[in-house]
């Protein structure tokens, strides 16, 4: 099957097919084109996003100085002139969460249609997995450098308040016509989540499966166990490692299990940690601390705290004490 290649039979592991996919390699087939056009569209500004999440000051020290100085009109003004900038950058931000949850239920109804089985979907369908990997990818990593900004949730509030009180008179608020109220209202809620990307996900993935009513749930929940499996066994597998052409590939893997496993734990009723789940939670754990902690906490936490089941009564304790 190309670079995708079967490393474990149905019968060796309970926990279903696992795979190898080449992540790096896999190029789209005919069939595939127009979806993969539509999702690399999308997946091309990701990098620019990400730089430009990277690159993100604040204006912590020009709002610190206008709010002690409350009669300094130039200080006020020198705040302002230094957020509006700021708060364009979050719409695109936010513009581009929107793209990507399209780009998102574009692959879910590709990969999960029932033509064909999850598993021969991946088989057959390996540059769109790979592009739903990309989409986990990005989002893990965007919500890894969102939670060490402060200064977003700082400057958008005091945007919010500055507009509220209309305390600017006689200076640029041309911004409102970019950024109006109802807009305002649904960026400061995408940036009050931790994780906010991932957040976005997580709910293009449940309203997929509910807007799907004719469509097994099972088919997008296999989907995304698949892929878990995928991923774990490359991770712990040096056979499997030593392919990779970069070392950036296994960082790319554990985020795209991790992902994976929080949109199944909100997709499924029972979650992904219960033993009746077909993710082996404790091989994709221990997969994750057999790596230095330096590349992991932030996948940890995403797991501890953007997980829906995972303090659930049917979780093992063994589980629970292995994310403490």
């Amino acid at each position: 099957m190309g670079n995708l290649l079967k490393v474990l039979t149905c019968t060796e592991l309970e926990q279903g097919p696992n795979f190898f996919l080449d992540f790096e390699n896999a190029q789209p087939t005919d069939c595939e084109k127009e979806v993969w056009n539509q999702v690399n569209a999308v997946l091309r500004d990701s990098d620019s996003i990400l730089s430009g999440l990277q690159a993100y000051k604040g204006a912590g020290q020009e709002i610190r100085e206008a709010i002690q100085n409350p009669n300094d009109m130039l200080m006020q003004e020198r705040a302002w002139n230094s957020v509006c900038p700021l708060v364009i950058r979050l719409k695109k931000f936010y513009g581009f969460s929107l793209r990507l949850e399209k780009a998102l239920q574009s692959l879910l109804e590709s990969l999960t249609c029932p033509n064909l089985s999850p598993t021969q979907h991946l088989e057959k369908e390996q540059a769109l997995a790979k592009q739903f990997a990309e989409i986990l990818h990005f989002t893990l990593r965007f919500d890894e450098l969102k939670m060490r900004i402060p200064a977003i949730q700082n400057d958008f509030s005091y945007y919010r308040r500055t507009i509220s009180r209309n305390k600017i008179n006689n200076m640029n608020l041309d911004i409102e016509s970019e950024v109006n109220n109802e807009m305002a209202n649904r960026m400061s809620l995408f940036y009050a989540e931790a994780t906010p990307m991932l957040k976005t996900l997580s709910t293009a993935t449940t309203q997929f499966v509910s807007e799907n009513k004719t469509l097994p749930l099972e088919n997008t929940t296999d989907c995304l166990s698949t892929m878990a499996s995928v991923c774990k066994v490359m991770l712990e597998t040096p056979e499997y490692t030593s392919r990779f052409n970069s070392e950036d590939t296994l960082l790319f893997c554990m985020r795209v299990m991790v992902g994976v496993i929080i949109l199944y734990d909100h997709v499924h009723p029972a979650g992904a940690f219960t033993k009746s789940s077909k993710i082996d939670m404790k091989g994709c754990i221990k997969v994750l601390k057999d790596q230095p902690a330096d590349n992991v906490e932030g996948l940890l936490n995403a797991l501890k705290f953007t997980t829906k089941h995972l303090n659930d009564e049917t979780t093992p304790k063994a589980i629970r004490a292995m994310l403490q």
